[in-house]
């Protein structure tokens, strides 16, 4: 008999603590690294944090290789657009783990890493998220600060996202699809989408496979969608479910029509992985271009404590934004 029931408390597997009212307090300090926008002369990465809207506490925190600086270099640098995890509910941009993770993607690749903090959920519900990340958007391509301006190639620019970053970076590709002219001089190139966190109502075999995975149990995943998908809204909307009949199907059609490419990264031993592989296959159909890559083992964010596991997956982020198709 296959058990569908998790054993696990949802709330203490996302670190978080429900209050009366509806809100919830979250209860885990995750470690925090600040930005170092002149670091001793060994270290190869700068970064700095930027203010986007300080009303709803968005900014981004920018990595820049140093050999940029070299004067005698007149290319100009590929642009990452990066979103963190943490199901839209915990987590932020200056986490240990997720600076590290742009730092090297910035030093690997030589290119320049915007990493953005948006609005958590349940305080700010979906679709807030999605708005933030078009607000940086738009934020890059109305910026004065030269370490966009002096040291980016904007007609390079990909949108990439971990976990719930993915999904970040899925839906705002979808609306950045749509809004090509206005990005100008935004050129958005590709999407990739490292273990990114999708759902739906129905049970995958991954989900009661790993029912009650140490990382990422199925009661997490779905009291991290009832925090933050729309009130009343269930695990077959749009923002949870991209295979839905619905516009965001539409707009892979335009996604095909612009040539963007699509990475998708994943391993067997997340919980969310069949819910990737539909979302490739969805693109696959739709004649978007898209590629995979999904390790044996592993578990969700391995690439976040396991350092061969992460240069592995920057090294298929690097392939994949300098191949040529």
């Amino acid at each position: 008999m296959v058990q569908t029931q998790s054993i696990v408390d949802p709330y203490k597997a996302i670190h978080v603590k429900p209050n009366p009212d509806g809100s919830i307090t979250r209860t885990k300090n995750w470690p925090k690294t600040p930005a170092t926008p002149d670091p001793p002369h060994h270290i190869q990465v700068l970064s700095k944090d930027v203010v986007i809207n300080q009303s709803n506490n968005v900014w981004v925190r920018i990595f820049l290789p140093r050999e940029a600086l070299d004067q005698s270099s007149s290319s100009k640098l590929p642009l990452i657009v990066y979103y963190h995890g943490g199901g839209f509910v915990i987590c932020s941009a200056d986490l240990v783990s997720f600076h590290n993770f742009c730092f090297d993607i910035a030093e690997k690749l030589q290119a320049v890493v915007v990493s953005v903090e948006y609005r958590l959920a349940p305080e700010n519900r979906l679709p807030a998220a999605y708005d933030d990340a078009m607000e940086a958007l738009h934020w890059i391509r109305d910026t004065k600060d030269e370490w966009l301006t002096k040291y980016v190639d904007f007609s390079k620019c990909f949108l990439m996202g971990s976990s719930a970053g993915g999904n970040i970076a899925y839906h705002a590709g979808l609306r950045g699809a749509l809004e090509v002219d206005d990005l100008f001089p935004i050129k958005i190139q590709g999407l990739i989408l490292h273990q990114p966190f999708f759902g739906g109502v129905k049970r995958c075999e991954s989900e009661l496979r790993l029912l009650n995975d140490l990382i990422l149990p199925l009661c997490a995943t779905d009291l991290l969608w009832n925090l933050s998908l729309p009130v009343g809204a269930d695990r077959n909307h749009e923002y949870s479910n991209p295979t839905v009949e619905g516009g965001t199907l539409i707009v892979l059609d335009q996604i095909k029509r612009l040539g963007w490419k699509v990475m998708v990264i994943g391993c067997d031993g997340d919980p969310l992985i069949d819910r990737q592989i539909e979302v490739v296959k969805l693109m696959e159909e739709k004649g978007v271009k898209v590629m995979n890559h999904f390790a044996s083992g592993g578990f969700h964010g391995v690439e976040f404590t396991n350092p061969s596991r992460a240069e592995a997956v920057i090294s298929q982020v690097k392939n994949f934004v300098f191949s040529s198709n």
